[in-house]
């Protein structure tokens, strides 16, 4: 058996675990599966592949894609620059980090980016937020973060200080939280909403469901949308691509 999964804390609904079993099934991959630990501390990530010795290669999500870090042997040029790591590969040489959504979320972005789009919030300071501001650098687009404190990296935002002219110049908004996610599909971040408009791109990492309450808020006002649910498939690919080199 060669064993795959995800940590993180809570884990309710997993998309990687329910495309990584359909995955197996549909392409006839057998001797594989995938499972949820939902680990309520960092500090028992070590324990994990010492019960698990047929461990082949996690996914890591929520709250400790940066503080999984910490416990890697080796890590990817791309997780060293981000400061985040989404997905590892137990090796002989150890554990070796790598950031998956980077390619996912830069993929999944493309299509709906217009020469406009060249500055942009992003929601959020957590480690999905790491990713975005890696590839949005990597692309030339400007972005600042935008928390409920405004504290953070060097010119960051808080909800209230984004007025008129805030929103006028970042036409590219990307959501990092979990707000919006089912169940709470009421919630959405505190934007003022009716300054946007059709030239704006609003971008959710949230998958489930496919349109949240920030999407639909821009879809009302002819923003153009996207959810993460191909950035998810993409990563998970790639995550796939890594844990089986030269397949």
């Amino acid at each position: 058996m060669r064993r795959f999964g995800l940590i993180g804390h809570p884990l309710g609904h997993s998309f990687s675990q329910k495309y990584f079993t359909g995955k197996f099934a549909s392409e006839g991959i057998h001797g594989c599966q995938y499972e949820l630990f939902p680990i309520p501390d960092i500090t028992l990530f070590p324990s994990l592949w010492e019960t698990y010795p047929d461990l082949v290669g996690l996914n890591v999500t929520i709250p400790y894609k940066e503080k999984v870090i910490h416990y890697l042997d080796e890590m990817s040029d791309v997780v060293r620059s981000s400061g985040a790591c989404n997905c590892i590969h137990r090796t002989p040489e150890g554990l070796v980090g790598h950031n998956t959504d980077v390619m996912g979320f830069e993929r999944s972005l493309a299509p709906g980016l217009r020469p406009s789009h060249r500055e942009a919030l992003i929601l959020g300071t957590g480690g999905a937020s790491k990713a975005v501001a890696f590839v949005l650098g990597r692309m030339g687009i400007r972005y600042r973060f935008v928390s409920r404190s405004g504290v953070g990296d060097v010119g960051s935002l808080s909800y209230a200080e984004l007025d008129e002219a805030v929103m006028f110049k970042h036409t590219l908004i990307v959501n990092t939280t979990p707000l919006g996610t089912f169940p709470d599909i009421d919630t959405a971040p505190a934007l003022p909403y009716h300054l946007i408009g059709p030239g704006h791109y609003l971008f959710d990492l949230v998958y489930n469901p496919p349109v949240t309450r920030f999407l639909a808020e821009g879809m009302k006002r002819g923003a153009t949308t996207r959810n993460g649910s191909d950035m998810l498939a993409i990563q998970a690919e790639e995550s796939w691509r890594i844990w089986n080199p030269g397949v």
